[in-house]
């Protein structure tokens, strides 16, 4: 059903509307009958267009409900019920001496029941333009060039690169991809990572078309694989063509000019109940960088926009997720209701929700189901774990201690109380905008095994950064271009391939092969995928935690120390009682469960037992 209906949204790629003399933009481009919620606010956008009265061809079950104007003399926004009866086809709207026919198209079947990424799954985190190239396709005309030895300019990866590269991240074992925001991003620098938008609807053309995109998740989907897109609510980039004609004065935060204020990034003003409230205005109103101009949620048109963008390309490309940048950075009541959008269209949709916080109470006021001090409301099932993934550094570089070391691990699982659904979280070994997980490990393998192993068997959703599973090295402080860098192998050339194997040293081969083999058993592992979890507190450099269920068992026993450990069993007597014997997970050998069992020196070890 969802390869039929990832086939129909790949032959509506093309049905944009045909702009009417006089109409530069309509957004959105084109629009569904059956959607739960039958609204819909066309943003018209050319000359004079504000002035406009709209007549709309007789057409059933199709209402034009009104229109407005805002500031500008050149958008007009025209409202519609697509009510439950209209059938696919071509709207008819006619405005002055314009006639305009918009796309009515009919839902894949399934659409609205898509599951979304969860428990099951592990995601693979990529850069596209520092992913793979395969079309060499230059600038496209856009303002920026690929200048492959700036670490901070565009390097030419592109979507037709990944999609020769699906099979490798599906044989490492993993079963959805998040690619940074593909969207324009037309700005002169700093355009590669696709986080300050130009136009939310187009495909950036150094990445390729939005058929290519298309054309992605369709062959994305035969291997296995769902699609994550990156979804940026919270501002837009100085380039976007908004900004040479605002809708309204108050479309931005601060206005566009002359009024700049730096957000300062105090996130728990949002929670805390002394705060001053111009801190809490500064923080959620302040943009990033003068390049990112902060969006005005509170503006009912734009709240309109950014959501119906959202469905749009979950509609159109059969996505299976979003994954929501600086989220709590946006207006409060606007994520409540866009998140509850996306989730009434989508119920078993995932959203997860970036806030980069290292306390799980903050986290875990924005995840669907929390009972928050305050009232406020979310509809979005997960958030990245920012406190787990700040827990795992320090439980494996730390010496151990009453709160140091691998006691972090336990009593960062142990705040799982504070979350409605702990499991549906997102934890990860690092991302675009960290340092990689081998520097901050201090080059040890031993414990990026550790890390790893954890990452894949803890109650959480594994998400792993592209090449992690190489040692790609970085600096241990913030420094993007090089945290960024090209995976090897991508372009043609590269000495060092990663997806054929040439030049990667033993160390990089056996940690490709321990990964490969550590996400493909997670596939099968029901255990982990909803098992309950028992925990028992780290004692000499050792910490053990089981996942089970009615049929399976799986230890996991962490080893810090630099020299084997001999683990005594009988402290685990109520996961292990009647169990004789093990497969060890990553050696597919049999391990007799005596009175003691070997960890090996720095390294995890991993049972699968049955009952």
């Amino acid at each position: 059903m969802f390869r039929s209906l990832i086939t129909l949204a790949t032959a509506l790629l093309m049905t944009l509307p045909t702009l009417a003399a006089g109409l530069q933009h309509v957004e959105p481009p084109h629009w569904w009958t059956g959607m739960r919620d039958t609204s819909l606010q066309l943003m018209l956008h050319g000359p004079g267009i504000a002035d406009a009265t709209p007549q709309l061809a007789p057409y059933p079950g199709v209402t034009l409900k009104g229109s407005h104007r805002a500031d500008s003399p050149n958008y007009l926004f025209v409202d519609l019920d697509i009510g439950p009866n209209a059938a696919p086809g071509d709207l008819t709207l006619t405005l002055a001496d314009t006639t305009l026919r918009y796309p009515l198209r009919p839902r894949a079947p399934g659409s609205a029941e898509r599951q979304g990424f969860g428990s099951k799954d592990a995601i693979y985190l990529v850069v596209p333009d520092r992913f793979a190239q395969g079309a060499a396709l230059g600038n496209a005309g856009m303002k920026e060039g690929v200048h492959r030895a700036d670490p901070n300019g565009r390097h030419g990866g592109d979507l037709a690169g990944l999609r020769q590269h699906l099979g490798y991240i599906a044989g490492l074992g993993f079963t959805q991809v998040w690619p940074t925001p593909l969207v324009e991003n037309n700005s002169a620098q700093y355009s590669y990572h696709g986080y300050a938008a130009t136009d939310f609807y187009r495909i950036d053309p150094r990445f390729g078309s939005n058929a290519d995109f298309g054309s992605l998740v369709t062959e994305a989907r035969a291997h296995g694989l769902g699609v994550i897109q990156d979804v940026v609510l919270n501002h837009i980039g100085a380039g976007h063509w908004w900004m040479a004609d605002l809708p309204a004065r108050d479309w931005l935060n601060h206005g566009p000019e002359g009024h700049y204020q730096e957000t300062h990034h105090a996130r728990m003003t949002l929670q805390d109940p002394y705060a001053a409230p111009s801190d809490r205005q500064r923080f959620t109103d302040g943009w990033f960088v003068p390049g990112m101009p902060d969006l005005n949620q509170r503006r009912p048109e734009l709240a309109t926009y950014l959501t119906q963008m959202t469905l749009w390309w979950i509609e159109t490309y059969s996505l299976s997720g979003l994954r929501t940048d600086t989220y709590s950075y946006s207006d409060r009541d606007f994520l409540t209701r866009w998140s509850a959008r996306v989730m009434q269209e989508y119920p078993r949709l995932n959203i997860v929700g970036e806030e980069w916080s290292p306390y799980p109470a903050v986290v875990s006021y924005w995840q669907r189901g929390k009972h928050n001090h305050d009232g406020y409301v979310s509809y979005a099932p997960s958030m990245m774990d920012f406190p787990m993934n700040g827990a795992l550094l320090g439980g494996l570089t730390e010496a151990d201690g009453a709160y140091t070391g691998l006691q972090r691990l336990y009593e960062g699982l142990a705040h799982d109380f504070v979350y409605p659904d702990a499991g549906n979280l997102v934890l990860f070994d690092g991302n675009h905008d960290t340092p990689r997980l081998f520097p901050l490990l201090k080059h040890d393998v031993g414990l990026t095994k550790l890390a790893l192993a954890y990452l894949a068997t803890t109650r959480r959703i594994p998400q792993l950064f592209y090449g992690t599973e190489l040692l790609m090295d970085s600096p241990t402080e913030r420094d993007d271009g090089r945290v960024r860098a090209d995976m090897p192998g991508g372009w043609p050339g590269d000495p060092v391939n990663a997806f054929t194997g040439e030049g990667l040293s033993e160390q990089q081969r056996d940690m490709l092969d321990w990964t490969r083999r550590l996400f493909s058993w997670r596939k099968t592992a029901t255990a982990i995928h909803d098992g309950a979890l028992m925990q028992y507190a780290p004692m000499d450099g050792v910490y053990v935690f089981f996942r089970y269920d009615s049929e399976r068992t799986v230890m996991v026993a962490l080893n810090k120390n630099d020299k084997p450990v001999e683990l005594v069993l009988s402290r685990f007597g109520e996961r292990l009682t009647g169990q004789r014997s093990a497969t060890d997970v990553m050696s597919g050998r049999r391990l007799a469960l005596g009175e003691r069992v070997t960890l090996p020196a720095r390294s995890p070890l991993i049972l699968e037992l049955k009952r």
